[in-house]
């Protein structure tokens, strides 16, 4: 028989994690990547696409350091090795 899962606590999360300065600073560098790649025409908006930061600091936006990858590999635990 399959566990019950405890409900997820949308609020908690974003007050004890998303709301910090440090995680807006990253999600901002991310955004802003995926802004670049837009404009310069290597991803577009549906496209099912993800921007991966080669050495995993979303605030270095390098065009040496962003590469375009499918979501599952970028979202995946083992992405962060190349």
């Amino acid at each position: 028989m399959a566990k019950k899962r405890k409900k997820r606590n949308y609020r908690r999360e974003y007050d004890t994690y998303h709301k910090k300065k440090k995680q807006k600073k990253r999600r901002a560098g991310r955004n802003a990547s995926r802004r670049k790649l837009i404009k310069s025409g290597r991803v577009r908006k549906g496209d099912g696409k993800d921007v991966h930061h080669k050495d995993r600091n979303p605030q270095n936006r390098s065009s040496k350091n962003l590469k375009v990858t499918s979501r599952k590999y970028n979202r995946s635990k083992n992405s962060h090795t190349s």
